[in-house]
């Protein structure tokens, strides 16, 4: 069992379930935590867009299920995907941000 009661910041919590930054397992979250974040903007923009998943997918020309798995955080995606699905599907702009 982990001891936690040295932990005092959300960043430290990370490390210890996780691992330091560029650690096989902390980059493996990492991943997982973005495609989590975009999965829940996907989902979230989708439904202010009044769109079912099936509306979008033929919008951007894909398959529901695609779009489905994309919003479960199941689905791989590529950029160029995700920039037809956000800005000729939901009719937004995408930024990105390098850290």
């Amino acid at each position: 069992m982990k001891d936690y009661s040295k932990v005092k910041t959300f960043d430290e919590l990370i490390e210890l379930e996780h691992g330091k930054i560029g650690s096989e397992s902390r980059n493996k979250y990492e991943e997982n935590a973005q495609m989590f974040i975009i999965s829940e903007m996907l989902k979230e923009a989708r439904k202010e867009a009044n769109l079912t998943q099936e509306q979008l997918a033929e919008k951007v020309g894909t398959k529901k299920s695609y779009i489905s798995k994309l919003e479960n955080g199941k689905g791989n995606i590529q950029l160029s995907t995700l920039i037809r699905i956000f800005e000729q599907g939901l009719n937004k702009r995408i930024g990105l941000t390098f850290l």
